[in-house]
């Protein structure tokens, strides 16, 4: 068994009994703590970062730290915790836990859902959550039947001695008394029940029959509509406006200037809708009008000329010195991307009759941020804020904004109105709400020697800086933004090349932008797989065979390839006109192989028929749940691939709803046919944006195949696939 001490001290300080339950403290040892290992709340040995409580009736309520926005911890945690309590599964319910310091994420440092973190950071925590809580119940219950502990064992939801059983919900009251041992057990392997098993998702059923609260589902007596009106030029500003025309449509409450823009509030939202379409504007001017993202690609291809400031460099040598057998060089270009969640942003805004506490209803990956955001407007002290995280509608790092542009936006119109509202954005207020993910260029230069195999990459990318502008400044080193750059100076390629140069150029422009699903990897991957094609291809070798000799010292990655490879049947025949294309990419700790199979049933009209997908992300928790996460990545990649641009002309975003900022359709969906890697003791990783980086270079490399034509630009509804 494994084994974990914790001291008394630590237990009862956040173990305590509440409203007749069982509470216990999920804690994590001081070496895990990441960042947070300097603080001085990590001088204590363990950090209370989330509760479990057992109530009198049996349910056991797990209260996640982290926020259910479809990637499924809503039921994979839980599984954590029920398998070392040995629960029965059927008494098992889940709640959001509230913005408090007691959530913060064990590496991050501040309560947030997102890297594709939540199972790594949480796995060692909630299974010590779940022994803790089982050993104090056995000891109880031994005590309650006049046993030895030792006589007793536990089994879904009861202790058990001989004939004898006591519930969980019998012995809360006695549990809470005891303090634990110093020394923890957990469970091996061979004796988990849930962890590993494909198991239904807790949060399914009230999604499929309406049950489930999302933010665009909060309902109170009193509640009104606001919708907003902002500048279509970023970042401009109000100088008048005449509501004369809004007012007078029926249900209108008030129509307020906020910082943002103007807002309307009304008694529904067709009313509020309508108003903000008819209130007139006056924008004070701002040099963002000459702002286009055409001529910002322009400037990105000359400045990847030249090299950035370092991100990483091997080897003595200079590309200029270097006598290679053949050189391969490429340059691509990347749009800004929004993010487009099926669920626009909205929050529900109520402050109290004396204006010192306010409530809010949001899907939110930040609570304590939102919950810093909404006291700093309203002037109170953040403990007099509650925040309830609803579930979701998707988020995909857009819901986890430092700047908090939304809440703050309701929090304000509630303020200035006095009104209690939910503000809603429209569509085309969230695409055109910037936060994007950024617009990038790269050049890449390879030497091969006499083998064919790379001896120096030299490689230069050019982008706005993620972490920089949105305050993570620990994440940048030597003026080098991690995001830029990853997928590519921690690449699993580089170990095997002597003599490597990551080059960067962090620009500035007037657009806001935020991590994106899968971040920097949503285009290092296609220059890093797109190019590792190539370099196959100038020295003869086959796609796959290129990238087993490149990964001999990557076992992981090479086992993800394997399978991929073996599965999609590689190097077999394909049907008439059918075409194979590979990528493998690791990101999130997690290695993931595809192959997409396409064809071209008519001139330039692509098809994709399949996507074989292998993933490494070490423990199969809920082996069902990875396979969905991946089918949504490939969907959400296709979407990229094919049709995700987003321009600005004249300081305008161009596009405004699902007709010109398309996504993938079921008709065009592909099988999907995804396997795991079965676990021997591997790192556990993320997988909920792990497969998206794969099936961009996977798709175009098929093209090549396909029409000897290589992508170096994305989307591809802008280029013709004829072959070349």
């Amino acid at each position: 068994m494994d084994s974990l001490n914790i001291s008394r001290r630590s237990f009862l300080k956040s173990g305590a009994l509440l409203g007749g339950g069982l509470l216990i403290s999920f804690a994590v040892p001081a070496k895990m703590r990441g960042v947070l290992a300097s603080t001085a709340e990590a001088a204590e040995n363990f950090i209370p970062n989330a509760f479990l409580k057992i109530n009198a009736d049996n349910t056991v309520h797990v209260l996640l730290a982290h926020s259910e926005m479809g990637q499924g911890i809503w039921t994979s945690l839980p599984m954590i915790i029920a398998d070392e309590l040995d629960a029965d599964w059927k008494d098992i319910k889940v709640e959001h836990a509230p913005a408090s310091p007691e959530y913060k994420h064990t590496l991050f440092g501040i309560q947030i859902t997102g890297g594709s973190s939540t199972t790594f950071s949480e796995f060692d925590r909630y299974r010590t959550a779940g022994a803790t809580a089982r050993t104090l119940l056995i000891a109880a219950g031994a005590k309650k039947m006049g046993v030895d502990i030792a006589a007793c064992e536990t089994a879904k939801g009861f202790v058990i001695s001989g004939n004898n059983r006591v519930s969980y919900g019998e012995l809360v009251t006695e549990a809470a008394k005891i303090s634990p041992p110093e020394k923890i057990n957990l469970k091996s392997p061979e004796d988990w029940n849930f962890i590993g098993q494909s198991t239904k998702r807790l949060d399914g059923s009230a999604k499929i029959n309406g049950r489930a609260v999302f933010g665009m589902d909060i309902k109170g007596d009193g509640l009104l509509i606001a919708t907003v009106v902002h500048s279509p030029v970023i970042g401009g500003t109000v100088k008048s406006y005449d509501d004369t025309e809004a007012m007078a449509v029926p249900g209108v409450v008030a129509i307020v200037q906020i910082s943002t823009g103007i807002a309307v509030v009304a008694s529904n939202y067709y009313s509020a809708n309508k108003a903000k379409k008819l209130v007139k504007v006056t924008y004070n001017g701002n040099d963002n009008d000459r702002f286009d993202t055409s001529a910002l690609a322009a400037s990105y291809k000359k400045l990847v000329q030249r090299d950035g400031l370092t991100g990483h460099k091997k080897g003595e040598g200079s590309l200029q010195t270097f006598k290679p057998w053949k050189v391969v060089e490429s340059e691509y270009s990347f749009p800004y991307l929004t993010h487009a969640p099926m669920e626009p942003l909205n929050a529900t805004v109520k402050i109290s009759d004396d204006k010192t506490s306010c409530e809010i209803w949001t899907g939110t990956q930040m609570p304590m941020n939102e919950q810093a955001a909404a006291a700093k407007v309203l002037g109170i002290p953040v403990e007099n804020v509650k925040v309830h995280t609803a579930f979701l509608g998707g988020g995909f790092g857009r819901r986890a904004t430092p700047q908090s542009d939304w809440v703050t936006e309701a929090v304000e119109i509630a303020k200035v109105s006095g009104r209690y509202i939910k503000m809603i954005w429209a569509r085309e207020d969230d695409i055109k709400g910037q936060h994007y993910r950024p617009q990038f260029a790269h050049k890449v230069k390879v030497a091969l020697n006499d083998k064919g195999m790379p001896e120096f990459w030299h490689h230069n990318v050019a982008g706005q800086s993620i972490y920089q502008e949105n305050g993570f400044v620990n994440l940048v080193k030597d003026g080098v933004d991690e995001s830029s750059v990853e997928g590519i100076s921690d690449s699993h390629y580089l170990g095997s090349i002597p003599n490597v140069f990551i080059g960067a150029h962090a620009t500035k422009t007037p657009v806001s932008i935020l991590w994106w699903r899968a971040v920097g990897h949503s285009h290092t991957a296609f220059v890093m797989e797109t190019m590792i094609d190539q370099l196959a291809h100038a020295a003869g070798k086959d796609p796959v065979a290129y990238r087993r000799s490149l990964l001999a010292d990557s076992p992981r990655s090479l086992a993800a390839l394997n399978l991929a490879a073996e599965k999609a049947g590689w190097g077999k025949p394909l049907p008439k006109g059918h075409f194979h294309g590979v990528a493998v990419h690791t990101s999130f700790r997690s290695h993931v192989a595809e192959i997409v199979e396409i064809s071209l049933e008519k001139t330039d009209q692509l098809v994709v028929h399949k996507v074989t997908c292998a993933i490494d992300c070490g423990l199969n928790i809920n082996p069902e749940n990875i396979k969905a996460q991946m089918e949504s990545c490939i969907v959400f990649a296709m979407t990229m691939a094919k049709y995700g641009e987003l321009t600005i002309t004249g300081g305008k975003v161009d596009q405004s709803n699902f007709y010109d900022y398309k996504v993938v359709r079921m008709n065009e969906t592909p099988v999907m046919d995804i396997h795991l890697v079965p676990y021997t003791g591997q790192a556990l990783g993320g997988v909920g944006e792990a497969g998206l980086p794969p099936f961009a270079p996977a798709l175009a490399n098929a093209i090549f195949h396909a029409t000897g034509k290589r992508i170096h630009t994305l989307p591809l509804m802008n280029q013709t696939l004829n072959p070349a």
